[in-house]
């Protein structure tokens, strides 16, 4: 699904961060995944995106020339540039929305341990943002949702208006700018791209179906599932 002719679409993947959860020596994104580095896994999906111009990896300092080693013969088919992250995703982002041209049309925001991306949702959650200007994946829950306080149960939320947030999530580059920047005005953290822009007046995000194989490696039974997936053949 090609989306404009002239669409320059930067993609960022945050990838400094330590990856606790995950309880090994070696960062999440670092880690072999047959054969490859989760990390190289998701940037050969972002490759075969038409509309993707580049991609900008933000990692660590001590981790960069390991990451240009990774890159060498990985048969990565966009150009791949590296900046330096911060000390939390939101820093590592703006860093690299930083170095944006501010004539690139749309940017999208991807987990870097999400390597099981679709190619036609990329593409279909691209094309909305295009159109709209603000689009994420997600995905409805399936378990049922309780508000707690305390280890007690509040209320049990109805899932009907709820979905869980993937990646990528893609906004226009002014737009996201924008977004960033009013968050640092207001000492705001959120914990997605998404919850940045929706704070901006009179912006609507609007939602793509996600997949329930988008799965994000923060520990090890993910990665244990994700090496189901590619021995069913879902390869990067």
């Amino acid at each position: 699904m090609k989306v404009v002719e002239t669409m320059r679409v930067s993609v960022i993947l945050p990838a400094a961060g330590m990856g606790t959860r995950m309880g090994k020596t070696s960062k999440k994104q670092f880690l072999q995944l047959d054969g490859s580095p989760i990390l190289i896994h998701t940037l050969r999906r972002f490759s075969k995106v038409a509309d993707v111009n580049e991609i900008i990896v933000a990692c660590r300092v001590e981790d960069m020339a390991d990451v240009q080693g990774m890159l060498e013969g990985a048969h990565i088919d966009k150009a791949v540039r590296l900046v330096e992250g911060g000390a939390s995703r939101q820093e590592s982002v703006e860093h690299a929305l930083a170095t944006i041209d501010d004539s690139v049309d749309l940017v999208a925001v991807h987990d870097a341990v999400r390597p099981f991306a679709d190619l036609a949702m990329i593409e279909k959650v691209i094309a909305e943002a295009a159109e709209c200007g603000a689009a994420i994946v997600a995905v409805v829950p399936v378990d049922t949702v309780k508000q707690v306080h305390l280890n007690k149960i509040q209320t049990t939320i109805s899932r009907d208006r709820l979905v869980l947030a993937q990646t990528p999530q893609v906004f226009r580059t002014s737009l996201l700018k924008r977004a960033f920047a009013k968050a640092k005005e207001d000492g705001f953290i959120g914990t997605d791209e998404s919850s940045l822009v929706e704070r901006l007046d009179q912006i609507e995000v609007h939602v793509v179906p996600g997949n329930d194989r988008n799965i994000k490696i923060t520990k090890p039974s993910d990665l244990d599932l994700a090496k189901h997936f590619l021995a069913e053949g879902h390869e990067s």
